[in-house]
C-alpha cells in the first residue's frame, strides 16, 4: 500500500472521550489495569478495557496471539475510542504485525501508547503514516508517584512539550532536524529492514534504550541498524535509561560504547533522557523534531501544527525524572 508522506498526527482529546486499555504483550495483574483505568476517569476520559486483557497464554501472554490483535484490532476500528494505552511489554508484540494490517493503522488515526516492547506497534504505526506516543502504560499511569503519567495527560490533551536535559560528559555538540523515531533497542533492530520501520527517504532523530541485555547485545542490535543503513539518515541520537546492563566486554556504559562507534559520524548526541523502563518521559513518535546539543545541556522540540500550547519542561524537572 502506499502511505501519505506527511505523517499524521492523531486529533487530540477532549474531556468525555473513550480511552481503550489493551495487553499486546504480557500478562498484567487485573488490579494494576483497574488502578490505571481510575487514574483516566480522573483525567475526564472514559476508560474501556479490551474484552481479553484478563487472558493468559503460555504463562506469559495476554492471551493468544489473535485474542491480544482482536482487542487492538476492534479498539483501532471502534471510531469512538480516541486513544489507546498498551497496559504491559515484556514481548508478544511482533504476533500481531502479520494481523494488524498497516492499512489499517493508516485509516484509524489516533494516539498509540506505551514503551518497551509496545516499541514494535509504535514503530509500525509511525510506518503507517500516523503519529504515536513512546509513554507511559498502565503500572505508571496508574502509580500517583510517576511523574510521567501528568506529563502524558498534558499530551492528550494538546500540551506539547519542549524538553530541556542537562548536560552529558558523552554528549557530542551539533544541531540537527527530522522525524523522531525509537524505543526499546531490541525491537527496533528486529524491525529495521521490514515494512514495518520508517520508509528510507526520512532523516531520523534516533533515540534508543535498554533494559537486562549484555552489552555485547546492545552492540550487536547496534550494528544490526548500521548493517541495515538505518544510520545513514540519522541525523542526531538519543540515548535514554540503559538499566540492568551486564557488562560482559570492557566499556564502563553503553554511553561509552555507542558513542565510540558514532565518533567518526558528525551528529549530535544527548544522553541520559529519563526514557526506559523505570522512567518513561513522553515522546511524540513520527512528529518532526529539532534537536539541540550545546555545552550547556540539550533541548528537544516538537514542531506539530495544531497543538492548544507549548509547556516547557527545565533542565531540573527532567532531571527529578531519573
Amino acid at each position: 500500500m502506499k502511505i501519505d508522506e506527511k505523517i499524521k498526527r492523531p486529533p487530540f482529546l477532549n474531556k468525555g472521550d473513550k480511552v481503550a486499555l489493551v495487553s499486546p504483550a504480557y500478562w498484567l495483574v487485573g488490579e494494576a489495569i483497574s488502578q490505571a483505568a481510575m487514574v483516566l476517569a480522573q483525567w475526564g476520559l472514559v476508560p474501556v478495557i479490551g474484552q481479553n486483557v484478563n487472558s493468559t497464554d503460555a504463562n506469559a501472554y495476554a492471551g493468544t496471539a489473535d485474542e491480544r490483535a482482536d482487542d487492538l484490532r476492534r479498539a483501532l476500528e471502534d471510531d469512538d475510542i480516541k486513544a489507546i494505552v498498551c497496559v504491559h511489554g515484556g514481548y508478544g508484540c511482533m504476533h500481531l504485525l502479520e494481523r494488524i494490517t498497516l492499512q489499517t493503522l493508516s485509516e484509524h488515526p489516533k494516539w498509540l501508547i506505551g514503551h518497551d516492547d509496545i516499541t514494535t506497534l509504535l514503530n509500525a504505526e509511525v510506518a503507517a503514516g500516523v503519529m504515536a506516543i513512546h509513554g507511559p502504560m498502565a503500572l505508571q499511569i496508574g502509580s500517583a508517584l510517576e511523574p510521567s503519567s501528568g506529563l502524558l495527560r498534558n499530551i492528550l490533551f494538546g500540551w506539547v512539550p519542549q524538553y530541556e536535559m542537562a548536560s552529558h560528559r558523552y554528549n557530542h555538540l551539533g544541531y540537527a532536524e527530522g522525524i523522531l523515531v525509537g524505543g526499546n533497542l531490541t525491537s527496533i533492530a528486529s524491525l529495521s529492514g521490514t515494512k514495518f520501520f520508517l520508509a528510507p527517504e526520512r532523516d531520523i532523530i534516533l533515540f534508543i534504550e535498554e533494559l537486562e541485555e549484555p552489552l555485547h547485545c546492545v552492540d550487536r542490535f547496534f550494528y544490526t541498524l548500521l548493517l541495515q543503513g538505518v544510520l545513514d539518515r540519522v541525523k542526531g541520537i538519543i540515548l535514554g535509561e540503559f538499566n540492568a546492563i551486564r557488562h560482559d566486554i570492557q566499556y564502563e556504559s553503553v554511553e561509552q560504547m555507542l558513542t565510540h562507534h558514532l565518533r567518526q559520524r558528525q551528529i549530535p548526541i544527548c544522553c541520559g533522557l529519563p526514557v526506559g523502563s523505570n522512567y518513561c518521559l513522553p515522546l511524540i513518535e513520527g512528529a518532526p523534531v529539532k534537536l539541540e546539543v550545546s555545552e550547556g545541556g540539550a533541548r528537544l522540540t516538537f514542531d506539530i501544527e495544531g497543538h492548544q500550547q507549548a509547556f516547557h519542561t527545565s533542565k531540573m524537572e527532567t532531571q527529578l525524572l531519573r
